[in-house]
């Protein structure tokens, strides 16, 4: 595997990045070189231990919070901040910068949808890195069909009871709190007023943590089950209004799975270029290197023009995210195809190494594995597709950018008119 040095972004992503993005990817790669590599190494060697020292590190650094404003506690750097993080240290492992992604899923889902009294009981501890948190949507039936949920919330008093069970929850073991989706209409009741968001602790009575099972990659990421037996929460642990679950849901799967994702596959494409590009070089052959065959120059052409593209979505489409502008399209194309991308060339450069891409403690086995990871959450190829399809059509009735874009510009204060004379 090439090391793990610090680059500069390339020119093409200058029009996205400021000088603080480009001092953050910097700082991203120094932390990735010193902190994250030599962990990569034990993460997959020890695939049933929960990764939780990088997790530490990265909290301390404020990266759980970069989309946090700074009145609690945040670093406040908006949504291409945190792409950088996400894809600078998934060029070294993966499974860290899942684990780092995982948890800016529901913090996006507080900022857009709690009350200013559950941001400050909540946000500043994701900060500071004391409460990470995850977002428990999917369950062992329904998987990630919104509509399907059977987890169950109960008005009692002034308290609600849970129950069900929910699978594939990223920092399920590391999370001290969860977002919980669950039903609290009775049969018939329309999805979109039919479920309810709620914020369940995890130290709360009922709830238990299965154990950690590894997957197929991302070694040392926990994505695990929750089981909830009539576990009671405060009227005041709703986030958003009761019947709003599923905007909740959906908004943060749109605004920050898709993109964090993109991340993630971005970061594991531009390794796996760099790997196959390295070993063709240095493999000789025919009076010369595997590189000079132009069959093979012909594939890593192609591997180059996915990676130059994925690149491009990726930014972006965040970019456009910053800025405020309608791009939920935008964001669900870029984890599309930067999946589809990434996976093509991990699947070429396995073949253009030969057997070699076949030892266990190769990188590009790792590679391999890990690109897997990004294609099932926030929605698979099938379900972008079909929000793509409604896009071309002109039916997608929500558009989650532009209208939380101008829920926080109007919560935002005037600062025009704060520094006029």
């Amino acid at each position: 595997m090439p090391p793990a040095t610090p680059t500069t972004p390339p020119p093409a992503l200058r029009p996205y990045l400021t000088a603080h993005h480009e001092l953050l990817w910097t700082e991203a790669d120094a932390f990735a070189a010193e902190h994250v590599a030599p962990r990569a190494v034990r993460m997959e060697a020890a695939p049933g231990r929960v990764e939780r020292k990088v997790a530490a590190l990265m909290a301390a650094r404020g990266w759980f919070a970069v989309t946090v404003p700074s009145d609690y506690g945040g670093l406040g750097a908006g949504h291409v901040a945190k792409t950088v993080l996400i894809h600078r240290i998934a060029c070294v492992s993966a499974a860290a910068a899942t684990i780092l992604q995982a948890t800016l899923i529901p913090v996006g889902a507080l900022l857009h949808f709690a009350t200013h009294e559950q941001k400050t009981r909540w946000l500043p501890g994701v900060a500071d890195g004391s409460m990470l948190l995850s977002i428990a949507v999917t369950e062992p039936v329904a998987g990630g069909h919104i509509g399907g949920i059977e987890t169950t919330a109960e008005r009692v008093g002034n308290q609600w009871v849970i129950t069900g069970s929910k699978v594939h929850i990223g920092n399920s073991h590391l999370a001290g709190a969860h977002l919980v989706v669950a039903r609290t209409a009775k049969a018939g009741v329309r999805t979109s007023q039919a479920l309810t968001a709620f914020m369940v602790e995890t130290d709360r009575h009922g709830l238990s943590v299965s154990r950690h099972r590894p997957g197929l990659g991302l070694h040392g990421f926990s994505a695990g089950r929750l089981d909830l037996d009539h576990v009671t929460v405060p009227a005041d642990n709703v986030v958003g209004e009761i019947g709003q679950g599923l905007s909740v849901a959906q908004s943060s799967s749109i605004l920050y799975g898709r993109p964090n994702l993109a991340a993630v596959s971005l970061g594991i494409h531009e390794t796996v270029v760099a790997t196959t590009t390295a070993h063709l070089q240095a493999r000789p052959r025919y009076r010369g290197h595997l590189s000079n065959l132009p069959v093979l120059r012909d594939r890593v052409g192609d591997m180059e023009a996915r990676l130059r593209a994925g690149r491009i979505l990726a930014y972006q489409s965040v970019h456009l995210l910053d800025q405020g502008l309608s791009c939920d399209a935008d964001l669900i194309n870029a984890k599309y195809l930067g999946h589809q991308w990434a996976m093509t060339s991990a699947q070429d450069a396995m073949e253009l190494h030969g057997a070699h891409a076949l030892d266990r403690d190769y990188v590009l086995q790792r590679l391999w594995r890990d690109i897997q990871h990004t294609y099932p959450p926030a929605g698979t190829g099938e379900v972008q597709r079909i929000r793509l399809a409604d896009a071309a059509f002109g039916e997608d009735p929500i558009q989650w950018s532009e209208r939380l874009a101008a829920e926080v510009a109007s919560a935002a204060p005037d600062l025009t008119a704060a520094d006029a004379p």
